[in-house]
C-alpha cells in the first residue's frame, strides 16, 4: 500500500520578480501530490525567530498543469509574516500545507455566460490562474477582468494580459476584456475610479461593452475588504445574489490584498 502523502512540506523558492519596492511575485517547487483547482489559495509558513510558524494564504498565479507554484504579494509594512517573506532569495525554503482551499473557482457556476473578474492589488492572483486556464474560456464565452491599484506599476501581469486580449480566440475560445482602474495618478488607457464607483455610473459596463445582466453575467470578486463590500452592496441593491451551495447566486466574495 502507497503511504499516505505528507500533510506539510518543505519547498525551495525558484524565482523572485519585483514589480514595486512593496509588490512581488515568487515562484516555488511543488509537491508532486498536490492538487488544486483555478481560483484556490494554499497556506504558507514561515519561522519566526522564537520557532514559531506563521501561516498566511495565497492564492495560486500557476494553473494545475504547471510543474511549479506561483503567488503573488504585497509587503504588509511590520507584517509578521510578509517582513520575512520579502528578505528571501531563491533557494531559500517556505513551509506548505498540501490541502487547497477556496470556492472562487467556475466549477461553482452552472449556468452563465459572462464571468467578470473585478480584483483590486494581489486579489489579482486567482484570476491570472483562472485566464490561463483554457477550461475557464470554454465554459464561459466572454470574460472581463478588471484590476484596481493606486498606481500603475502596480498592475502587475499587465502585459501578459494585453497578449491574452490580443489573442483571437483566447486559449480555449471566447473574447476577453481587461481593464484597469488606477486612482491616484493618470495612467493612458486606464479608468480612473474606484471599481464600486465606476459599476455604480455604469462606466465600467461601459468600457467592458457588456451589461452585467442577472441571467447571464456571474460576478467573482477578490480584494481589499472595503472595495469587496462596497460592491458586494452595489450588487445586492441591483438584485444580485451571492451564491451559496443550497441558493445559487451570481456573485462570489473572498478577501485578498
Amino acid at each position: 500500500m502507497d503511504a499516505t502523502p505528507p500533510r506539510f512540506t518543505l519547498e525551495t523558492l525558484t524565482h523572485l520578480r519585483r514589480w514595486t519596492p512593496r509588490l512581488f511575485s515568487f515562484r516555488m517547487t511543488r509537491p508532486a501530490h498536490f492538487h488544486f483547482r483555478p481560483g484556490q489559495f494554499a497556506r504558507l509558513g514561515l519561522d519566526g525567530e522564537d520557532g514559531q510558524t506563521f501561516w498566511r494564504p495565497y492564492s495560486m498565479v500557476s494553473t494545475p498543469d504547471d510543474p511549479e507554484l506561483e503567488f503573488l504579494s504585497i509587503v504588509v509594512p511590520g507584517g509578521a509574516f510578509t517582513s520575512r517573506l520579502e528578505t528571501l532569495r531563491v533557494g531559500d525554503t517556505i513551509r506548505f500545507n498540501t490541502l487547497s482551499f477556496g470556492f472562487l473557482t467556475t466549477d461553482t457556476f452552472d449556468s452563465g455566460t459572462t464571468l467578470w473578474m473585478l480584483a483590486t492589488g494581489t486579489g489579482l492572483a486567482p484570476f491570472v490562474s483562472l485566464l490561463r486556464d483554457p477550461a475557464t474560456c470554454r465554459q464561459f464565452p466572454r470574460l472581463v477582468l478588471v484590476h484596481g491599484v493606486r498606481h500603475g506599476a502596480e498592475l502587475a501581469y499587465r502585459d501578459e494580459l494585453l497578449r491574452l486580449v490580443d489573442e483571437a480566440p483566447v486559449p480555449g475560445g471566447g473574447s476577453l476584456r481587461y481593464l484597469s482602474a488606477v486612482t491616484r495618478e493618470s495612467v493612458p488607457g486606464a479608468l480612473s475610479a474606484r471599481i464600486p464607483t465606476l459599476l455604480a455610473s455604469g462606466d465600467l459596463q461601459q468600457a467592458a461593452g457588456w451589461p452585467l445582466d442577472r441571467e447571464v453575467s456571474r460576478i467573482m470578486i477578490c480584494g481589499n475588504p472595503d472595495m469587496v463590500q462596497d460592491t458586494r452592496s452595489w450588487l445586492t441593491a441591483q438584485g444580485f445574489r451571492p451564491h451559496r451551495r443550497k441558493e445559487p447566486g451570481q456573485f462570489l466574495v473572498e478577501l485578498g490584498w
